[in-house]
């Protein structure tokens, strides 16, 4: 967050579900990281009303049909703007909860983001946990981070009806290298999971790549799965615990340096997931891309994206080609 002149400019960063994702939703275990390359911006400064400004997401004037057309493919039919308007309320609700004097004081916000849409690098929750940072510096008030990510998950579910489950969040107010427990009975008990953070040094090389034409949200992604886990259909609850020992794994094999065996958890991962999941092939062939040079690959989060290891620069670069050939983007991520 930085202040300067009255401004106030807050980011959050886009979120790779290293292991264990998507079992956060269903009481599991999960690693993630933030990186830089990626993130949304929230910018606010005192006015005498409150203002929302917004972004090419909420462009409502066009030149022509073919206009209209392009702006859907790239940003689909949802601007920002209603997930500041959620976070408003969310805030304002906080606030008369803990008593907080608002003081009738106005402001505008934007915001920017470069977070790549709806390939599972959490982009929405990232406009919001920016948003709350904003608010919190305008306000001159702190809330503790895991109650912040229970709030910035409300916006999502509660405000919007989008469905999600708090590795993003968590992993966007904490920041670098983080593991997460969401233990029904700590959670029951708490309202909040078991959060360390790790030193991203552990980590292996790892690489994020993506293909912007995959996005699929993750309120159409994740409810199949919600339905037949709350039936409990046995191959879905079994395959939750599965996941959230694979990111137990990962981190006694980050913390013990034994960084060789972390690969192929992460493909054990995906494939188990191949297992449960409707996966477009296109995605598929992403993973079995990155597999054919001898990375290691799974999905970041929803699909359109996925993260992996890999070994030396060779490596990289026929990585890099492979997945070029399919019109994939690839980046060694810059952990914050």
């Amino acid at each position: 967050m930085e202040k300067s002149d009255g401004i106030i400019r807050s980011r959050a960063y886009a979120r790779a579900g290293l292991v264990g994702n998507p079992s956060d939703g269903y009481h599991g275990k999960t690693i993630s990281f933030t990186f830089s390359e990626f993130y949304a911006e929230t910018v606010l400064y005192e006015s005498p009303y409150i203002e929302l400004l917004p972004n090419r997401r909420d462009q409502t004037l066009y030149k022509d049909l073919d206009a209209v057309v392009q702006n859907i493919s790239e940003c689909g039919y949802y601007g920002g703007i209603r997930l500041l308007q959620a976070s408003l309320r969310r805030f304002h609700s906080y606030c008369l909860k803990e008593g907080v004097d608002l003081h009738g004081r106005g402001f505008s916000m934007r915001y920017f983001t470069n977070i790549p849409r709806r390939v599972g690098m959490a982009g929405s929750s990232a406009i919001i946990t920016a948003c709350f940072k904003g608010l919190m510096a305008f306000y001159g008030i702190e809330i503790p981070r895991a109650e912040l990510a229970n709030i910035v998950l409300s916006v999502e579910k509660e405000e919007l009806g989008i469905g999600a489950g708090l590795q993003d969040r968590v992993a966007q107010v904490y920041q670098g290298l983080t593991y997460m427990n969401f233990d029904r009975s700590v959670m029951d008990q708490t309202g909040c999971g078991i959060y360390e953070s790790l030193n991203p040094s552990l980590l292996p090389d790892v690489y994020v790549a993506y293909k912007r034409t995959l996005s699929e949200g993750s309120e159409v992604f994740h409810n199949d799965i919600r339905a037949r886990y709350e039936m409990g259909e046995a191959k879905v609850v079994d395959a939750m615990l599965a996941w959230a020992d694979l990111a137990e794994q990962v981190k006694s094999a980050l913390l013990q340096g034994r960084t060789e065996d972390i690969g192929p958890l992460l493909n054990a991962n995906f494939d188990l997931r191949r297992k449960i999941y409707r996966i477009h092939p296109d995605n598929i062939a992403m993973v079995e891309g990155a597999r054919s040079v001898g990375a290691s690959a799974k999905f970041t989060g929803s699909g359109g994206a996925i993260v992996g290891t890999f070994s030396g620069s060779a490596m990289y670069e026929e990585l890099v080609q492979v997945l070029a050939d399919q019109g994939v983007v690839v980046l060694r991520p810059s952990l914050i």
